[in-house]
C-alpha cells in the first residue's frame, strides 16, 4: 500500500522558519511530481508549490520567495521550507504525490496533514 507521511508542523512566531517532509513508502518505483498544499479554516484548499520531475517548481504568489519545495529522490522524500513565516500562513499543510508503482501503475496520494501555525 502506497502512502504519503507527513512530518514537521509547529506553532512558530512570525517571522519564523519550519520545515516540512513528506515521505513515500510502499511498492514504489519512482516518484514523478510532488506538490504542497494548504487549507485554513473556511478556505479552499491552494496549491503553495510544486516540483515536477524535471525539477521544475511553481509557487503561488504569496509564498514566492519565502518558501522552497525540494526532493530527495533516493528517499522518496519532499519537503517545504517555509521562511518568514506570517500569521496569513497558518493553515493544515498537505503534500501530494503522482508515483508509479512498480506495477507500471500511475497513482496519486495524498498525505495526512500537517498544521502549522503562525502567530504574530
Amino acid at each position: 500500500q502506497v502512502q504519503l507521511v507527513e512530518s514537521g508542523g509547529d506553532s512558530v512566531q512570525a517571522g519564523g522558519s519550519l520545515r516540512l517532509s513528506c515521505a513515500a513508502s510502499g511498492s514504489i518505483f519512482k516518484v514523478n511530481a510532488w506538490g504542497w498544499y494548504r487549507q485554513a479554516p473556511g478556505k479552499q484548499r491552494e496549491l503553495v508549490a510544486a516540483l515536477t520531475s524535471g525539477g521544475t517548481t511553481n509557487y503561488a504568489d504569496s509564498v514566492k520567495g519565502r518558501f522552497t519545495i525540494s526532493r530527495d529522490n533516493a528517499k522518496n522524500t519532499a519537503y517545504l521550507q517555509m521562511n518568514s513565516l506570517k500569521p496569513e500562513d497558518t493553515a493544515v499543510y498537505y503534500c501530494n504525490a503522482e508515483l508509479i508503482t512498480f506495477g507500471s501503475a500511475r497513482i496519486y496520494r495524498w498525505g495526512q496533514g500537517t498544521q502549522v501555525t503562525v502567530s504574530s
